[in-house]
């Protein structure tokens, strides 16, 4: 416990909170008793919410609302706080049951105990409490911010809508090969006055998204 509280730089008055927050609802197989955190991750997803919000609009002054909303939804993704959990080593603190095993880095577990967390500084410390622990943890919230970087699809269906006449992206499998446990998929993507581009990924979503990126390259788009 004491090294969570050492990585996030708040110790708790309570420290029933913090266990409660590391609690993940499995462990409840073995003790029914006990308190497990998903109250204090539905708390501490809202308080995420507001401190990403707080952030983005003191931040960034030149930010529109659907800018602020796309960062938002970035900074509050599963993977994103799963990020954070294990940059703090929050998953081998995790209450499970005791035939449960340590969940993967990057996992949903994590993921809500970060936010669980959160909520539990927010119980025992207050809003300022909370701000700091939000800025020790995402010193990045305010730093320059790419929405579409690891969306080319995003970027490109943007892209084609804002043309003249708008188009759509097509997206047309041409084969899947390989092993069931290791596929390979070859997607066709092709835009209507720019071209098309072909390429493979371990999965659909993943060569869309490879072909996606090689129009925008086509069309000169970074």
């Amino acid at each position: 416990m004491e090294e969570i509280e050492n990585a996030i730089g708040y110790k708790f008055k309570d420290p029933v909170l913090l266990e409660t927050a590391l609690t993940a609802p499995a462990y409840r197989m073995d003790h029914p008793s006990a308190r497990d955190n998903q109250r204090l991750e539905f708390l501490g997803d809202a308080v995420f919410g507001l401190l990403c919000a707080e952030a983005f609009y003191r931040d960034h002054a030149e930010e529109d609302e659907g800018g602020m909303t796309v960062r938002r939804t970035h900074f509050a993704s599963g993977r994103a706080l799963a990020t954070a959990a294990e940059s703090i080593g929050l998953s081998s603190h995790l209450r499970l049951n005791k035939a449960g095993k340590l969940p993967k880095p990057g996992g949903k577990a994590a993921a809500d105990a970060m936010e669980a967390l959160l909520g539990a500084v927010w119980i025992d410390g207050g809003v300022d409490a909370a701000r700091a622990v939000f800025a020790r943890l995402w010193p990045d919230a305010s730093a320059p911010f790419d929405p579409w970087a690891d969306n080319p699809k995003g970027r490109l269906q943007l892209y084609t809508q804002s043309r003249k006449p708008p188009t759509v992206p097509e997206y047309t499998v041409m084969s899947v090969s390989g092993p069931m446990h290791a596929p390979s998929w070859k997607v066709r993507a092709s835009v209507p006055g720019i071209g098309e581009a072909v390429c493979e990924g371990p999965t659909k979503h993943a060569a869309e998204a490879a072909a996606a990126a090689e129009i925008l390259r086509i069309a000169g788009i970074k």
